[in-house]
Parts: structure tokens; C-alpha cells; sequence
């Protein structure tokens, strides 16, 4: 009965995820800050943003993505699906980077980060009744952002740690995020160490809360920025600030501000300039020799 299980979870684990290889539990047990967390991971089809959608993430994961139609070139990327700090919009702003990344040789890591629980079926619906209701929403913020960011700098330090077995450069290591997990991306930018140091960072669209202390590393690493300016939620000065503050401290960085994409276009197509960032970031990573071998 137990080897039915296993081959039928493998089975659905293919379905959902071709490109992926495997899926890793960050922590061992239950993850610091969240031990009281009883409620269950869940996934389904959001017909109001028209993808799939994560919620109520207990246990943070990585789920891989290795290039198998040409060589791996050593450069890893952690991607951080956004969703309001309520859901991981898990294709469009994840699965699909990755799938794009790994036919550049690039190894990826889709990251389960912990999210705010939510009580009802529908996150989306939730999240955009929440925003109405301000204070309770940046207050739930506030409890969840260092949780979620705790979730990057260990994902982060694991492949690092887990280099050789992947095939990674320990120097070739970098983190991409939307939205919400364009914050969670950001934010590994400071306040790091030597094993969860991003060796590049790509903050999409990203929410930068206006009390994160932004004062730029010594060894900050390259970053590269993109944002569109009718932006629903008006991201456009966070992506400025950051902007500023690198090119200030004569740190390499890189911004696109499209006129039109609104906000959360990740790898859907709207036939908008913006829908071009990905190459782009290809071009931006290519230039720094993260896609040679």
C-alpha cells in the first residue's frame, strides 16, 4: 500500500512539474517562528487572476528545475513567487521562469515561502478584501515578511552547501522574486552572511516596505530591476530607491521601467513591451558571465 503511494505522489509530482527533478524540504521539522502552525499546504486554479495559486505554506520547499536539453553552466537562481504575502502565484512568477532559465543552462529553484494563513478556499479573493482593510494587513505583514525572508537566506544557504551535487558554482549563486517575493528578494540583499550571500539579485515589481533599512553592503551584490509605471500598486518608487541607493554606492545595477504591464505580468503574455523583461534578464545575466559555462 505505502509503494502505491509513493509511485502515485511521484506520478502527480511529474504531472504538475515536467521539468522538475526533485523537491526539497527546507527545514528539518518544523520551520522557526511558525510552531504553532497547524493547517494544511494547499493549490488550486484561481479563476480571478486566471493561474495557479499556493497557499497556507507551513513548510517552506524548493522544487528543482536542471537543465536536461543543453549543459548546465554552473549558475543557480532561487525564484520567489509573489501573491501578497497570501498566496505563490507558482507558474507564471515560478515553474515558468524556471522552465525558461534551464534551456540557458541555469539551475533553478522554485521556493515555497511561508505565507499568511488564510481561512477561506479563495486566497485571492481574501488578499484583495484584506488590502482594504489596511492597518490589519501590513500589521499581518510586518509578523510574516522576516519569516518569509528566513526562508530565502536558507534556501540560499542550501544550495550553496549543496553545490557539488548540482553541479553549482558556490559563486554563481542569485535569487529572483515578484512582488511580494520580489521583498522577500530584496531583502536577502542586506544583512547576510557568508553562506546565504546572494551572488546576484533580481527584485521584480518588488514591494520594498518604507522601514527596511536599505543602507547598501560593502559587497552588495549586481542588481537588476524591473517594474512597469502604471503599476496598479504604484511600485515604481521602491524600484527608484533601490535603484538610486546602489548606483550611489557605485554598485552594479541595472532598471527597466516599462510604460504599460501593470502589475504582475511575469511570464504571462499581455503583448506589452514588458512581456520582454525575460530576455532582458537573460541579456543582464549573460553580460556578467552567469550564462557561460
Amino acid at each position: 500500500m505505502r509503494s502505491k503511494l509513493i509511485i502515485t505522489t511521484l506520478f502527480i509530482f511529474a504531472s504538475y512539474f515536467p521539468n522538475a527533478q526533485k523537491l526539497i524540504q527546507l527545514y528539518n521539522g518544523t520551520a522557526p517562528g511558525s510552531e504553532g502552525w497547524t493547517w494544511q499546504e494547499k493549490e488550486y486554479f484561481s479563476t480571478t487572476i486566471n493561474t495557479e495559486v499556493v497557499y497556507n505554506v507551513v513548510h517552506p520547499s524548493l522544487t528543482v528545475f536542471r537543465p536536461d536539453s543543453v549543459p548546465a553552466n554552473g549558475t543557480a537562481l532561487i525564484i520567489c513567487p509573489g501573491g501578497g504575502f497570501r498566496f505563490l502565484s507558482i507558474n507564471s512568477e515560478g515553474n515558468d521562469v524556471a522552465k525558461w532559465l534551464i534551456k540557458k543552462g541555469v539551475t533553478c529553484f522554485v521556493l515555497r515561502y511561508r505565507v499568511v494563513h488564510v481561512a477561506s478556499d479563495d486566497p485571492v479573493k481574501e488578499m484583495f478584501a484584506g488590502i482594504s482593510e489596511q492597518k490589519k494587513f501590513n500589521e499581518e505583514n510586518k509578523v510574516l515578511i522576516p519569516l518569509a525572508v528566513s526562508d530565502a537566506r536558507n534556501a540560499l544557504a542550501y544550495v550553496r552547501s549543496h553545490a557539488a551535487e548540482y553541479g553549482i558554482a558556490t559563486n554563481r549563486i542569485g535569487i529572483v522574486g515578484f512582488s511580494a517575493g520580489g521583498t522577500v528578494t530584496e531583502s536577502s540583499a542586506f544583512n547576510y552572511d557568508s553562506t546565504n550571500r546572494p551572488d546576484f539579485v533580481a527584485p521584480i515589481y518588488a514591494y520594498v516596505p518604507p522601514d527596511q533599512n536599505t543602507d547598501v553592503p560593502k559587497d552588495a551584490p549586481p542588481m537588476f530591476l524591473t517594474v512597469a509605471s502604471d503599476d496598479q500598486l504604484h511600485l515604481v518608487p521602491g524600484s527608484l530607491t533601490l535603484y538610486n541607493k546602489w548606483e550611489a554606492a557605485n554598485k552594479s545595477v541595472e532598471l527597466h521601467v516599462y510604460a504599460k504591464g501593470g502589475h504582475g505580468f511575469g511570464m504571462r503574455v499581455q503583448h506589452l513591451n514588458s512581456d520582454t523583461w525575460i530576455d532582458r534578464f537573460g541579456d543582464w545575466l549573460n553580460q556578467l558571465g552567469y550564462l557561460k559555462k
